[in-house]
C-alpha cells in the first residue's frame, strides 16, 4: 500500500495546482475568509452542497459568485423571498397554442453552481423544491424528469440573527448539506484592506479571470476519490458519528440529556469525503485524524438535534461536537 500512496501523492501534487490557481484568483476579490473559500472548494471537490451562515456584509454571496467566475461554470443566483414559488426554481410547463402541446421551461436550478441566497426567507414548499435536485441531481417538471448538469452544486446562505419573515430549514434539508460553515468577521487589518479596495473606484476590485475549467474540477474529483484512508481512520469516523447518538458509550453520559437525535449515516459518508478533499487541499494523498477534526465541526454541527434541556442550559451542537472530539479515542 505504501507504493500506492506514493502514486496518489504524485497525482495530488499534480492536480492540486487547480485549487491553488483558483484560490489565488479568488483572493484578488475576497480579502481574508480563507477558511470559507477552502470549505467551498471542499464542496466543489466532493459534489457536496454547502450552507453558509453569517451576518450580512461578510461577502458570502460575493465569494460564491467569484468562485463561479474563476471556474468557467454556469452560475445562477436565486434570491429567496416569502412569495417565491417552487416553479420559480425548478421551472414549469408552458402550453403552446400553435402546436397544442405543453413544453418544459427550465428554471434557474439548471446550472453548475446555484446560489440559494437567504434560503431561510422562503416557505417550506419552496425549500423542499430543492430537495430532489440536491439529492437526486434531477428535477421533475410536469410528468418529465430532467437530469441536472454535471457538476451541480447548491450553495445556500442564511442570516442567523434576523428572525422576522424567515423559516427555519427542516432537518431533512439540512442533512443534505455536506457542510454548514459559520462565517465570521474579518480581522481589523483585513477590514481596512476591504475598505480601501472597495472604495478605490477601480472596476477590477470585484472582477476575476477564469483560471480553471469544469474538466479540471472533474479530474481533481477523481483524484480526491483515490486519496487513501486507512481502516483505523474509517473506524474513527464511525466512532465519532456514533458518539453523537450515544455519548454515554464514550464516557460522556452527561451529554445524553442534551442530544435528542444524533447524526445520520449521511454524516459518516460526508465526513469521509470531506476529509479526503481536505487532505487533497493540503497536498497529501492520505487522510490523517487531523483532517477529520478539521472538517468534523462543519459536517456535524447541523446534524445534532438538541433537546429543550440543551436550549435551557445554552448548550449548542458545536459544544457537544467539540466535547466528542476531545473524548473519542484517536487512532
Amino acid at each position: 500500500m505504501a507504493y500506492d500512496v506514493k502514486v496518489i501523492n504524485e497525482l495530488v501534487q499534480k492536480e492540486s495546482a487547480f485549487s491553488e490557481k483558483l484560490m489565488g484568483e479568488v483572493a484578488k476579490v475576497i480579502v481574508g475568509q480563507r477558511y470559507m473559500v477552502e470549505r467551498i472548494l471542499i464542496g466543489l471537490l466532493t459534489g457536496g452542497h454547502v450552507l453558509l451562515e453569517g451576518v450580512p456584509g461578510l461577502a458570502k454571496t460575493l465569494t460564491v459568485k467569484t468562485v463561479a467566475d474563476s471556474l468557467r461554470a454556469k452560475f445562477q443566483r436565486i434570491q429567496f423571498t416569502p412569495d417565491l414559488l417552487p416553479a420559480d426554481i425548478v421551472g414549469t410547463t408552458i402550453y403552446n397554442p400553435a402546436t397544442q402541446e405543453f413544453r418544459s421551461k427550465r428554471g434557474p436550478v439548471f446550472a453548475n453552481l446555484v446560489l440559494a441566497d437567504e434560503i431561510n426567507r422562503a416557505p417550506a414548499k419552496v425549500q423542499s423544491a430543492l430537495l430532489e435536485a440536491m439529492q437526486e441531481r434531477q428535477v421533475t417538471i410536469g410528468d418529465e424528469t430532467h437530469r441536472l448538469p454535471e457538476p451541480f452544486l447548491v450553495m445556500a446562505t442564511q442570516n442567523p440573527i434576523e428572525q422576522e419573515g424567515t423559516y427555519a430549514l427542516p432537518e431533512a434539508q439540512l442533512d443534505r448539506f455536506m457542510l454548514m460553515i459559520k462565517v465570521g468577521y474579518p480581522q481589523k487589518s483585513e477590514e481596512r484592506e476591504i475598505m480601501d479596495r472597495m472604495t478605490s473606484g477601480s472596476p477590477t476590485a470585484t472582477r476575476v479571470e477564469p483560471v480553471a475549467t469544469l474538466e479540471e474540477l472533474l479530474s481533481a474529483r477523481s483524484v480526491v476519490s483515490q486519496v487513501y484512508i486507512d481502516d483505523k481512520i474509517r473506524d474513527y469516523i464511525v466512532n465519532v458519528v456514533h458518539a453523537t447518538r450515544e455519548p454515554a458509550a464514550y464516557g460522556l453520559k452527561e451529554l445524553s440529556m442534551f442530544v435528542q437525535f444524533g447524526a445520520s449515516p449521511r454524516a459518516s459518508i460526508f465526513l469521509n469525503l470531506a476529509a479526503r478533499a481536505h487532505a487533497f487541499l493540503k497536498r497529501r494523498g492520505y487522510v490523517t485524524p487531523e483532517d477529520i477534526k478539521s472538517v468534523g465541526l462543519d459536517v456535524l454541527r447541523h446534524r445534532v438535534i438538541l433537546t429543550y434541556e440543551a436550549e435551557a442550559e445554552n448548550v449548542t451542537s458545536e459544544d457537544i461536537v467539540r466535547r466528542l472530539f476531545e473524548h473519542v479515542e484517536v487512532p
